[in-house]
């Protein structure tokens, strides 16, 4: 409740919303429950923060995906996602991984876009 007291009068209320493939999984979902409960109290701190203070607590990656960073101990993980909805009040979870290098994996990018995509086409039908 705190929370919603600290915003702007006018700043849209962003909610993290995670993606689901048509058959109902979720990768992201998938990802999170492999982590302890430490490393993803601290995914969702890098989530709180993106969500309170929207894309200037993220890093853009390409086109339309950004990427939350959160630090654990011993590992950093990362969750790239995309806005969505009328006023980019939806933060969308596309994937989630553990980084190991310092360059962004090409193929995590892509795939985080062939499911935005994916999302917006089945939000059409």
């Amino acid at each position: 409740m705190a929370e919603r007291r600290k915003r702007h009068a006018g700043a849209p209320v962003r909610r993290w919303r995670v993606y689901a493939t048509p058959s109902g999984r979720s990768p992201v979902r998938e990802f999170l429950d492999t982590l302890t409960d430490a490393e993803a109290a601290d995914v969702a701190a890098a989530l709180r923060d993106v969500r309170n203070h929207g894309l200037s607590a993220a890093k853009h990656v390409e086109g339309e995906i950004y990427e939350a960073k959160a630090d654990s101990d011993r590992r950093t993980f990362r969750i790239l996602f995309a806005q969505e909805g009328i006023h980019d009040q939806v933060l969308l979870a596309l994937e989630g991984f553990t980084k190991k290098q310092q360059r962004l994996p090409r193929q995590k990018i892509q795939l985080a876009q062939r499911r935005l995509r994916d999302w917006r086409a089945r939000a059409r039908r």
